[in-house]
């Protein structure tokens, strides 16, 4: 029997280029910024329509195929001004519906129209309680279905109580029917592992109250120490909500009376695709959130 050739544990490791570290396909290092272009499998981006963003996203953009979570203090506060320049852009560039599953509040409409995202391209999915669970779980098994259907585009869902395991499912099912998904949760699931590839807690700037900052928790790249300031709201917005605050103030300062309006309820509906007849009229806006107490 021959002896087998053994090659001796003292043989020095081959040495490192002296320009760097090699670049291999789909790798990417920690202390860089991922190029999706750089990965073996290419990761598809939709612009999020904020310049200051996209320069910190990998890819320049929404990841598409994947879960983005938005984390943030109110389930609605400024999910609007975040989401909809993309959505804008995807509803222009195929067809498609964007769906909303348990959204907090109503979208305002013509506010949405003006910013140029069709109202008629929404789908509102407000499920109830099911047999088997609660409306965390009916939000869950409608979230999963949506991001399963090719007429739909992009999902945006309110998941508060939404678990690890439940948002790997979610993430897996966004990943093979290549599909934008926006999770929005509460601020305090920051300190919770999450599968998303994306993590962005979003509050607003105490200087600047027609602003926010975004602050990138997680991405394919290195952690960014400062948080992204973006647009809040819009100026025109902000005249009508000052002009209302001025008329309150002056019927304060002749001793009539302020008027006050009153919350209404939001009824519990399903819109499911082709029931058009179900109307969106008589409901809170998310607007009406923010303009009701700086009108009064």
């Amino acid at each position: 029997m021959s002896a087998l050739s053994i090659a001796p544990l003292t043989a020095p490791l081959r040495s490192a280029s002296a320009k760097g570290p090699v670049q291999l396909p789909g790798v990417w290092l920690g202390n860089q910024l991922c190029d999706a272009m750089a990965s073996s499998a290419v990761q598809a981006t939709q612009p999020t329509g904020h310049a200051a963003l996209d320069a910190q996203l990998p890819g320049g953009g929404w990841p598409v195929g994947a879960l983005t979570e938005v984390l943030q203090p109110e389930p609605s506060r400024h999910a609007w001004q975040l989401l909809q320049p993309a959505l804008a852009q995807a509803t222009a560039a195929r067809p498609g519906a964007v769906v909303l599953v348990a959204p907090p509040f109503e979208p305002f409409a013509p506010a949405l129209q003006a910013a140029g995202l069709p109202p008629e391209r929404l789908c509102k999915v407000q499920p109830g309680p099911t047999q088997a669970g609660g409306t965390a779980t009916a939000a869950l098994w409608a979230t999963e279905q949506a991001l399963r259907c090719r007429d739909v585009l992009a999902v945006v869902a309110w998941l508060p109580q939404a678990l690890p395991e439940q948002l790997r499912r979610l993430q897996l099912a966004a990943a093979h029917m290549g599909q934008l998904l926006w999770v929005l949760r509460p601020a305090r699931a920051r300190q919770q592992a999450s599968p998303a590839p994306l993590r962005l807690w979003v509050q607003g700037d105490v200087g600047a109250p027609l602003a926010m900052q975004v602050q990138v928790l997680k991405r394919r790249g290195p952690p960014l120490a400062q948080p992204v300031v973006l647009p809040g709201g819009s100026a025109r917005l902000a005249q009508v909500l000052a002009a209302a605050a001025a008329r309150s103030q002056q019927r304060r300062g002749q001793g009539l009376p302020v008027p006050v309006v009153a919350p209404v309820k939001v009824p519990v509906t399903v819109v499911l695709p082709g029931d058009a007849a179900v109307g969106w009229k008589g409901v809170v806006h998310a607007l009406d959130r923010v303009a009701v107490p700086a009108a009064v």
